[in-house]
């Protein structure tokens, strides 16, 4: 996550300091151990932990004039407020819950495994993760149960042992909030169609697993619909039309990324115009965008206006001057 800023901000000639998140230290101390190799000024790029404390001194410090930040919804809208009330500029990616389309046209095989890939990877706990997966016109059941064969043959493990293809969660505080929701998807009414909870892997028996789940027919009217899970539960529901899954998918208060899995230009064309998110993908299960275009947010998904990568992230990082001169040999104006 820190590229998406880290680059542009060294280019355009300031000097970055990274926060990482004091639940994965590791992963930016040994990037740093990376860049101390390179010959780069002295202070060019620092390293600081911690966690609210060095936070809002960060967004209170004078001399740091731009704040870049990714994480959930209350803690970016906390960093844009408080960063912009002391006069910092602030791009601040919040959290999503990314429905996913498939109509009957698809390639329903591939569709699926990509969609399983897209909910599932890193074990749902990403911010372009497929939250919600809104079959169209599948009276036979044939995408539904295309989904539950496809995510039903998934291993959970230790990442690194063979055959492995999604890990546990982050910690057990977050083992516990995805397991409350689960529950509170059933209480709402919800048919657990694949539970991943309880999850025991041999030789790990004290790790944060859960195993792939589904929730299917969650109601559209209560809260889980609407809550970020933030791990491995696919929401499964059932809609008519593209009509009526474009009307859900503007419903929300998030808009980071929707996509949609069709085999008709007309129905694509209709979805990435209709489609309020600011990452759309079109037979895509995760919609990021390469490096020369802003990975882009809408609604409660980003708070700010220049988003980071591409020509937003140059803008992000530039102070704009504008010079006028004029060096005549003779002077032309009358007074």
């Amino acid at each position: 996550i820190v590229f998406w800023f880290l680059p542009y901000a060294i280019a355009t000639g300031n000097a970055f300091i990274v926060k990482p998140s004091e639940k994965v230290p590791l992963t930016m101390m040994k990037i740093f151990e990376i860049l101390n190799q390179l010959d780069m000024p002295k202070g060019l790029v620092s390293l600081v932990h911690g966690g609210k404390d060095s936070v809002d001194a960060i967004l209170e410090h004078p001399k740091i004039k731009a704040i870049s930040f990714v994480g959930s919804t209350p803690v970016a809208r906390y960093i844009y407020s408080k960063g912009t009330a002391n006069g910092k500029r602030v791009q601040a990616q919040g959290g999503a819950k990314n429905p996913v389309v498939i109509l009957p046209d698809s390639d329903i095989e591939m569709s699926t495994k990509i969609i399983a890939d897209s909910v599932y990877g890193c074990a749902g706990q990403r911010c372009l993760a497929a939250s919600t997966i809104i079959t169209v016109d599948d009276h036979k059941r044939e995408i539904k149960d295309a989904l539950y064969e496809t995510v039903k043959s998934r291993t959970t493990g230790y990442g690194w042992d063979d055959g492995v293809s999604m890990g546990p969660v982050i910690n057990p505080e977050s083992k516990s909030r995805i397991e409350g929701l689960i529950q509170k998807g059933i209480d709402e009414g919800a048919k657990l169609l694949l539970d991943g909870r309880n999850t025991s892997i041999s030789g790990y028996e004290d790790g944060n697993f859960i195993a792939p789940t589904i929730l299917e027919n969650v109601a559209l009217d209560k809260e889980l619909i609407t809550t970020e899970i933030f791990g491995p539960v696919m929401s499964l529901i059932s809609l008519k039309n593209i009509d009526e899954a474009l009307s859900f998918v503007n419903s929300g208060s998030y808009g980071n990324m929707a996509c949609i899995f069709t085999g008709s230009g007309a129905n694509a064309r209709k979805f990435r115009n209709e489609a309020d998110a600011g990452n759309i993908g079109i037979n895509i299960g995760v919609a990021a965008p390469m490096a020369q275009f802003p990975f882009s947010g809408w609604k409660d998904s980003f708070f700010g206006d220049l988003h980071g990568q591409g020509k937003h992230a140059i803008e992000f990082f530039t102070q704009t001057k504008v010079i006028i001169e004029r060096w005549p040999n003779i002077w032309s104006r009358k007074f």
